[in-house]
Order: C-alpha cells, then structure tokens, then sequence
C-alpha cells in the first residue's frame, strides 16, 4: 500500500474532493478516469495533457502501468514517475483504476462493497476517502509521544 505520508494522504483527500465537486469524470479517458484525476493532481497537468501523454502508447492504465520504464522517455512514463516519487506504487494505481484493493475493499461497508463499480464517480470517491482513513489511521499509529513528566510545582 502507498506510503503512509502527510503528501500522499493529501493528494487522495484533494483528488477525492476533485472527484466529489463534479469535476469532469470519464473512466474511458486517460486523463479523467481514476489514475487520471490522481494524476492531475500530482502533476498538475490537465487531464487533455495526460491523456494526450498515454495515447503514445498502447493501452489503458493497467496496461500502461505493466509497461512502464523509467529510462524510456515516454511521457507518460513521465507521469508515473511523479505519481511513484509521490508515494504510490504501480500495484496502488492498478487497484485505483479497478477500485480492487483489498485491503480498502474490506474497510468499505458490505453491501457499498458489493456494489461498487470502479466506473462510478461517488463509488471512486468512497474508494478514495475509505483509503485515506485507512492510510491516516495507520500513520497515527505508528506516532509515539514522548513519556512526559509532570512540570514541577512552583508552590514548592
């Protein structure tokens, strides 16, 4: 699962509320699908420019993602670059586009989970704020304070 860091949680709570504010949603296009609205947030480029970069190659994300290298110079693989040196992994972006991780799946109500369709902007929505939780969960605890001492009294 995608590193457990302030940025990545940020960038699936932003491309949640995206999502959630009616932007543009396509799960057919590169640049408005799942990986694409995450993408866009990452990059901050446009979703006609991300798409633009995916059709120099063959596929859709799943596909693109097996193909990835980072010494081709595609720019797409670019794009994943960014989206890797953010915190994700190629199997985190496989699972969004799918919304089929199972460990979020399982954090997901059963009868939402069953019903989930990784083509439905409201069920990418709940995909992503159901991983942000599980992701901030996690980072809350692994924080240990400090054992702290009582101040001493000025009374004394």
């Amino acid at each position: 699962m995608a590193h457990r860091t302030l940025a990545v949680i940020q960038a699936l709570r932003d491309t949640a509320q995206h999502l959630a504010t009616q932007a543009p949603y396509q799960w057919g296009h590169m640049g408005s699908c799942n990986c694409g609205h995450l993408a866009q947030t990452i990059t901050k480029l446009t979703k006609a420019e991300i798409h633009t970069r995916a059709m120099q190659r063959y596929g859709d994300w799943e596909r693109q993602l097996i193909d990835y290298c980072p010494s081709s110079g595609l720019p797409i693989d670019q794009t994943i670059d960014e989206m890797l040196a953010a915190g994700f992994t190629r199997t985190d972006l496989t699972h969004l586009e799918r919304l089929s991780d199972p460990v979020v799946l399982a954090a997901i109500p059963f009868e939402r989970r069953n019903a989930l369709r990784h083509n439905q902007r409201d069920d990418v929505v709940l995909y992503l704020r159901t991983w942000v939780d599980l992701l901030e969960n996690r980072l809350l605890a692994e924080i240990q304070l400090p054992h702290l001492l009582p101040a001493p009294s000025v009374f004394a």
